[in-house]
């Protein structure tokens, strides 16, 4: 049940203490455990930036529609996609997975081939949706270590995405942020949510059960 605990525990802090920083062990941890997720087809279709430099933080804070909160926690995790699948992109996540395993490559050939008929015909918008539904299973882990460390966080996706990819140049790495967490200890006077009641759908209504 530890990790029901740690999930009632946490909640989307809306005011961070600056003086307090996470240690880059804890930053490791939460990170690692984004790197783990898993994703379709076990391609990772994306990155995590982290961000600590104050100065590179109040760029940020331009695109960001909680600034505070951006300018004031400890680290800034940028989910950031694959702008669109390519050939040369899924080869070389396989090439590796076959080498890491000790395989022949080329040993997924037809299954490598059937995903780029799939994902190289498709339009950019739908191409890019789906990447960015996998770093979604990715910061729910991240979100979920953080807690399990008892260190504060927000999941953000109300945030001026062209401002956070220019300034970051993120174009240049082929990739588009999708979202932002921020990470770090709470300045529990300011952070008005967190003496209220955690409320979520009841389970009754939130679960349809066939049997």
């Amino acid at each position: 049940m530890a990790l029901i605990e740690d999930l009632n525990w946490r909640h989307a802090v809306k005011a961070y203490d600056p003086s307090k920083k996470v240690s880059k062990e804890n930053i490791d941890k939460i990170i690692e455990a984004a790197r783990l997720a898993p994703t379709s087809s076990g391609l990772q279709p994306f990155n995590v930036l982290v961000v600590e430099n104050q100065e590179l933080k109040e760029k940020l804070v331009k695109g960001a529609l909680n600034p505070e909160c951006m300018r004031d926690c400890s680290h800034v995790l940028i989910f950031a996609g694959w702008d669109r699948y390519t050939e040369e992109r899924i080869d070389k996540v396989y090439n590796y997975t076959t080498d890491e395993r000790e395989l022949e490559r080329g040993r997924f050939g037809s299954y490598t081939d059937m995903l780029k008929k799939i994902y190289l015909a498709q339009p950019a918008a739908e191409n890019f949706a789906h990447i960015a539904r996998q770093t979604y299973i990715a910061l729910g882990l991240a979100l979920g270590q953080a807690a399990e460390l008892r260190i504060d966080s927000t999941p953000v996706e109300g945030f001026d995405n062209s401002v956070v990819d220019k300034i970051l140049e993120l174009d240049k790495l082929g990739l588009k942020s999708v979202s932002l967490m921020y990470v770090g200890y709470a300045d529990t006077p300011k952070d008005w949510i967190a003496p209220m009641k955690k409320v979520r759908t009841p389970k009754e209504e939130f679960v349809i059960e066939f049997k």
